[in-house]
Order: structure tokens, then sequence, then C-alpha cells
């Protein structure tokens, strides 16, 4: 079970991976099949953290990729939603997805130049005078904003791609009310993970907790 965590990462990394291949190569695969496999690979980076922090490893026995951990964990989010835009750009609407790619982009490494001091910055890696180091609760705020913002652009993204699938209207409508649940059900499932945005991240704020 330990691995079980690890294991999930890697599907999604192979998922968003086929299906960059499968788009760029021109290869069949329609949308509502793309629709699929980005909502799978979602669901794995849904759980992996949850499963990693319900089954760890033993203290100093972990595996020596666990120390890079947060990094790839981010690569493969990075990849799926790279996977879908790709997908969503070459088969379904370029201008909207340049657009979408673009602007988010854009928004992103601004983000990231602010609260880290460098682009693919991260909570447990950035510089020392960046703001995630002087002020970690304004921090906080713009890096979920930006999730917030995220969550809405792939979302919008995933429901155009069901939306111009070739399924019954019907099933479309019943695959919507199901994708409403489950989203609705991990938003509270997931809270801790929501409102953390690390590991390290918890600790900084169980610290400034204490000092109140």
């Amino acid at each position: 079970m330990k691995y079980l965590a690890d294991l999930l990462t890697l599907v999604r990394v192979i998922l968003a991976a086929t299906m960059i291949v499968v788009s760029a190569a021109d290869l069949p695969m329609d949308a509502g099949t793309a629709f699929l496999v980005f909502v799978v690979a979602e669901l794995t980076d849904a759980f992996d953290g949850t499963l990693a922090m319900r089954f760890p490893f033993p203290k100093n026995k972990a595996p020596w990729y666990r120390k890079y951990a947060a990094k790839y964990d981010m690569f493969a989010d990075a990849l799926t939603a790279i996977a879908a835009m790709v997908f969503f750009t070459l088969r379904i609407n370029l201008i909207a997805g340049l657009a979408i790619i673009v602007s988010y982009g854009v928004a992103a490494a601004i983000v990231d130049w602010i609260v880290y001091g460098k682009l693919f910055g991260h909570p447990d890696d950035c510089v020392p005078g960046s703001l995630m180091r002087r002020d970690f609760l304004l921090a906080k705020k713009i890096i979920m904003a930006r999730r917030v913002i995220y969550l809405l652009l792939i979302g919008m993204v995933a429901v155009w791609m069901l939306c111009v699938s070739g399924w019954r209207l019907e099933a479309k409508i019943v695959i919507m009310i199901m994708a409403t649940v489950v989203a609705v059900f991990l938003w509270f499932f997931l809270a801790q993970r929501r409102h953390h945005i690390s590991r390290d991240a918890v600790d900084i704020e169980e610290k400034l907790a204490s000092k109140k």
C-alpha cells in the first residue's frame, strides 16, 4: 500500500503522455475518449496525495526517489493539464485553446515570480527573499487564487470535450451530473489538501498558529 500513491502518479504521467502523443501524431481518439482519459488522470491526482499521507513509509526507510515527491507530483499535474490543452487545441478549438494556454501561462509565470522568486517554484523550494518566505499567508492566498482559476479553466475544457463528444445527449447529461457530484464530494473530502499547499506549509501554519 505504501507504493500505491507513487503508482497512481505514474499512471497519471502515462495517461497524460499518451494523450499528448495521440493528439500530436493525429492518431484516432475522439473527444469522449479524451474526456474519460482526462477524468481518470485527475482522479489519480485527487487521491495520490491522500494515500501518501495515509500510508507513509517508515521514517528513514523511504525509497530514494521520495525526496523528489513534490517535484514529480507537480510534473505529473502539469503534464495532465498540458495533455488536455493539447488535445483541446489541436482537435476541438485552436483559437480558444491558444487563448487559454497563453493567458494562464503568463498568469502562472507571474505568480511564480511573485511567490517563489523563480519559475516552477514550490513552497518547499523557493528563493530565500521570496514572498513565500516573507509573508506566507499572503503567498498562500495568491497560490489558492491561481488554483481556483486553474480549476475553472480546466473544468471548462473538460465540459467542452464532453459536449462535443459523439455520445447521446442523455449520456452527456448523466455524466455531467455524476461528474458534478464527484467534484463536490472531492472538494469537501480533500479539504485539507485544498487548504494546505504542501507538507511544509502545514508545518509553517502550525508554527504561526502557536505564536498567536
